[in-house]
C-alpha cells in the first residue's frame, strides 16, 4: 500500500514520541490562541455590537476588519506551526528526513 508522499507504508518512519508530544503541545497552544481571538470576536458582536460598527478607516467597518483578522490569524499560524513542526534532522544530507540513526551517515535510507 503507497501513502499520499509516495513511500509503502512498511517504509514510513515515525516521529519519536517526543516529537509527537512537542508538536500537540504547540498545537494547543496556537489553538488556544486562536480561540481567545475568536471569542472576543463573538463576545463584542454579541454584547457590543455598536462597538464594531465603528468605521476606523476607509468606510470599512471592525467587524469585517476584525474578520479578515481572524482569517489571516488562521493563516499566520497554520505556517508558524508547520514552521516549528518540521524535521529538525531535515538537512542536504538527510531530505528525507529519516531518523539519523536509520538514515545513516550518508542520509541514505
Amino acid at each position: 500500500m503507497v501513502d499520499l508522499s509516495g513511500h509503502s507504508v512498511e517504509e514510513r518512519q515515525f516521529e519519536p514520541e517526543h516529537i509527537s508530544q512537542r508538536n500537540a503541545r504547540y498545537g494547543v497552544i496556537f489553538f488556544t490562541i486562536y480561540l481567545i481571538l475568536y471569542a472576543i470576536f463573538v463576545l463584542l458582536n454579541t454584547f457590543w455590537p455598536k462597538a464594531m460598527d465603528a468605521v476606523p478607516f476607509a468606510g470599512i467597518n471592525l467587524s469585517i476588519i476584525y474578520g479578515f483578522g481572524l482569517i489571516v490569524m488562521a493563516l499566520v499560524l497554520a505556517l508558524v506551526y508547520s514552521w516549528l513542526c518540521r524535521g529538525v534532522n531535515r538537512t542536504a544530507e538527510n531530505p528525507n528526513n529519516l531518523p539519523l540513526k536509520a538514515a545513516g551517515k550518508d542520509g541514505a535510507a
